[in-house]
């Protein structure tokens, strides 16, 4: 019966994590989308996803949140990591200065691979570790205000802000997609098309799943 009530949602929404390896990216996922968090958790390799359906602005969202490994020798997987990404979480860790240094080079892949209309959410992860802080919030927003992405601390391990991280990159990249709508003129935007990932490039996607699954 949950299965099938988790097929019922308006948009599917891919969202992707981005960061060097150990800053808590899987422990994200984990705990935003099945509400665990491991201790022992080993390093990604390769890529893996997992989904979570929610309310949104008063509509059913499907989250499709992929986590891949940060180590160098995976890099090869990028352009087709991003492909068709409405939002990305940029992740560092707060005890790890070299994690924040590193968000620049991130964020120049990731305008290099993903669309340009992508959502970006910078993450400074393990705020639980207060004793060993090394990078101060007040640079960080500094970093994100520049490069007009907004900004949260978040603590996978005590579920501490995970929650709104995600609710507010999958509302931006809502509104975004509705304005999109809005102002497209396509008509192919009044036919439905059954569980479709939408391409902010392309405003013909730009469409409810399902007006009869609307929980509105």
């Amino acid at each position: 019966m949950t299965r099938r009530v988790d097929e019922e949602y308006d948009y599917l929404f891919k969202v992707v994590l981005i960061g060097d390896s150990g800053v808590g990216k899987s422990n994200l996922l984990s705990r935003f989308t099945r509400n665990e968090f491991c201790l022992e958790s080993k390093s990604t390799i390769g890529v893996e996803f997992a989904t979570r359906t929610l309310q949104v602005e008063g509509k059913t969202i499907k989250a499709q949140v992929w986590d891949t490994a940060g180590q160098e020798r995976y890099r090869a997987i990028t352009s087709a990591y991003y492909r068709g990404a409405l939002g990305a979480i940029l992740v560092y860790d707060t005890t790890k200065p070299t994690t924040f240094e590193n968000v620049s080079r991130w964020l120049k892949e990731l305008r290099e691979h993903a669309d340009s209309n992508i959502v970006i959410m910078l993450i400074g992860n393990k705020t639980d570790l207060k004793h060993l802080r090394a990078v101060a919030t007040e640079d960080a927003q500094s970093f994100a205000e520049k490069e007009g992405l907004s900004f949260i601390e978040t603590s996978a391990l005590e579920a501490i802000n995970v929650e709104k991280a995600f609710q507010t990159i999958l509302g931006e990249v809502y509104r975004k997609i509705s304005k999109k709508s809005i102002s497209s003129k396509d008509s192919t935007a009044t036919s439905i098309k059954e569980g479709k990932t939408i391409d902010v490039s392309d405003t013909s996607d730009v469409i409810p799943r399902k007006a009869c699954c609307s929980s509105s």
